[in-house]
């Protein structure tokens, strides 16, 4: 390899390092590794944020369509729907913890797949400890299936977890292809996860009738605070998601869409912009452009040429093979580092395997290509249902931990992962057989 690669590699590998050990803010140290990509002169400035034919910069259409649904869901939690969800599940349960939880997690899933999978966390979880508290029962397994099913449901659409948006960006796919093909195998493996949930905390989940009576006292009409403004955003929402529906006949991007109704939401938002506007996860908007920076210095060097090459020698370019193995390396990545990292490593390869596999076409039609599309489902399922491997899989995990432990329940590493590994490694070999039936068979 070259200077630049080992270069470029090295501030990768450093920067992921720190990332694992978390001693460090996590954008922070992102930035700092796309600066020095840009300081050093792997990547030029005008590479990094506008990329080239054949490197890509910090994706735009990523960033704007989180913004967008930050934006959306920011406004939609001032009226105190979110919470009237939750309480109002926890009633329909009859103050039985397993039925509770078992609708929490449906309610909590949808929520994911609609919005994004670490808002619903931070909806979700609060509340959850309240009712778990209330009934006099350990939270902590039943706050850990719950980020279980965020993150399954996350898993079914284009918006569902951030991942997703970086893979539907890469590949093209639009907002009903994820629903087409991610959305049945995840349905699937929430049926299964709901049994575990029994299988596992049936002789655990037992509440005396005073405390199952203090559950159905509460009163979810409480939770709506702003009744005027409620109505504006189940329709702005609605107009939202069916513009996802029908993106890709209308020519616009799911950036477009989500923009267009966070515009619409902020000007029937009596209270105005500004206080909305802070309330965004800037962090998370700078980790992404940080992280896209870095890529394409990796890109730019050619070091992910030399990784698309390496699998392409290991699976001998087999759709099947590649599909296989991609699906279990994210599983096992998104553990390791995390599935934003990964995905956002792994896309540009993808894209490299697909121009080796299929050079007589265009990048577009390459990347498109028939025997591409497996392998492209193979990184969303693996990374998206991997997540659940270890605390550090996603932000949804590391999410739900800090306000357990604000709350008195600490989640440790090892107590996530005496349930995560059990859990989710049939999940992945579901996900795995899926791809197979769908795509290898017949």
């Amino acid at each position: 390899m070259s200077v630049t690669a080992w270069l470029a590699t090295g501030v990768f590998v450093a920067v992921y390092v720190l990332l694992i050990l978390d001693r460090l803010p996590k954008t922070t140290l992102v930035l700092a590794g796309a600066c020095m990509m840009i300081v050093l002169g792997v990547v030029d400035q005008h590479t990094a944020f506008h990329g080239t034919q054949a490197v890509q910069g910090v994706d735009w259409n990523t960033i704007f369509l989180l913004i967008g649904m930050m934006i959306v869901v920011n406004i939609t939690r001032k009226t105190g729907l979110f919470e009237w969800i939750a309480v109002r599940t926890a009633k329909l349960g009859r103050g039985q913890p397993l039925l509770i939880l078992i609708g929490m997690s449906l309610s909590t899933a949808v929520l994911s797949a609609l919005i994004d999978n670490v808002t619903t966390v931070l909806l979700v979880i609060p509340t959850a400890i309240v009712i778990y508290e209330a009934l006099e029962i350990d939270p902590i397994p039943y706050l850990i299936f719950l980020v279980f099913a965020s993150n399954i449901g996350g898993s079914a659409t284009l918006i569902g977890h951030p991942a997703n948006i970086i893979i539907g960006s890469s590949s093209g796919f639009s907002f009903m292809d994820f629903i087409r093909v991610n959305l049945p195998i995840t349905l699937v493996i929430f049926v299964v996860l709901c049994g575990l949930m029994w299988l596992l905390l049936r002789r655990t989940g037992e509440a005396g009738s005073e405390q199952r009576a203090r559950i159905m006292a509460m009163d979810e009409t409480r939770a709506l605070t702003d009744r005027q403004l409620l109505p504006r955003c189940l329709a702005v929402l609605a107009l939202i998601f069916l513009g996802f529906g029908v993106h890709d006949m209308l020519g616009l991007e799911p950036a477009t869409v989500a923009l267009t109704g966070a515009t619409l939401l902020l000007l029937l938002d009596p209270a105005g912009p500004t206080r909305t506007l802070e309330e965004i996860e800037w962090p998370t908007i700078f980790f992404f452009i940080g992280l896209f920076i870095m890529v394409g210095g990796l890109t730019q060097a050619g070091v992910v040429r030399q990784l698309g090459l390496w699998m392409m020698d290991v699976t001998g370019g087999s759709s099947f093979a590649l599909t296989m193995s991609v699906v279990g390396l994210a599983g096992l990545a998104s553990a390791l580092m995390g599935s934003i990292p990964f995905v956002a490593t792994m896309a540009p390869i993808v894209h490299t395997i697909a121009e080796l596999m299929h050079p007589e076409l265009s990048t577009h039609d390459a990347i498109t290509h028939s025997s591409m599309r497996p392998v492209w489902w193979g990184l969303s399922l693996g990374a998206g249902i991997g997540q659940n491997f270890a605390l550090i899989g996603a932000p949804t995990n590391l999410v739900a931990a800090a306000i357990a432990k604000r709350s008195g329940h600490p989640i440790s590493f090892k107590r996530f992962l005496a349930y995560g590994v059990p859990i989710t490694l049939p999940f992945i070999g579901l996900s795995a057989i899926y791809l197979w039936l769908r795509f290898f068979t017949g």
